[in-house]
């Protein structure tokens, strides 16, 4: 059990190390930075409610992501957020070959969307990436798969090229 003390630089550490990533995860859920910050402020809530004890800084990293996940798709659910418009993203800062890139990611269907999100960007394996979904990792290694194909055919490219996001 933490301290006061601790519990707050557990955070503090923590905030630091992880929170962009979260943004990013919430963000391929919802489309949406302010609410992807928002969904990332509520688990750092939990987080200090709850106080969990973790093994290790994977632990807690994997805590942190599958709290965030689940909070995004909770987020998904509610009424407010079925009925409104979301405004779409300004992501003119990124060079336009990113930009186009990351559109197209975005454009995907949740399950292909989000482990091609969490490999590509956030460098999870495989089989991480299916402890984190609570999935097989077969059935990962198939929405990878399938991702691939679908923005292959959305972005193109050379006939054997292997896309790099």
């Amino acid at each position: 059990m933490y301290n006061s003390y601790e519990l707050n630089e557990s955070v503090r550490r923590a905030l630091d190390l992880y929170s962009q990533s979260m943004i990013k995860i919430a963000f391929a859920y919802l489309k949406n930075i302010a609410d992807a910050e928002e969904v990332t402020q509520e688990v750092f809530l939990t987080y200090l409610q709850k106080r969990p004890l973790f093994e290790n800084s994977e632990h807690e990293k994997a805590w942190l992501i599958r709290t965030t996940i689940n909070k995004s798709k909770n987020m998904l659910k509610t009424g407010w957020f079925k009925s409104r418009n979301p405004v779409p993203e300004d992501l003119s800062y990124l060079p336009e070959e990113e930009n186009e890139v990351l559109q197209a990611v975005l454009a995907l269907d949740k399950k292909y969307r989000i482990p091609i999100h969490l490999y590509y960007y956030e460098g999870y394996s495989i089989q991480e990436i299916a402890d984190i979904m609570q999935s097989k990792s077969a059935t990962v290694g198939t929405w990878l798969a399938r991702g691939r194909l679908i923005l292959k055919e959305k972005i193109g490219g050379l006939e054997d090229e292997e896309i790099c996001l």
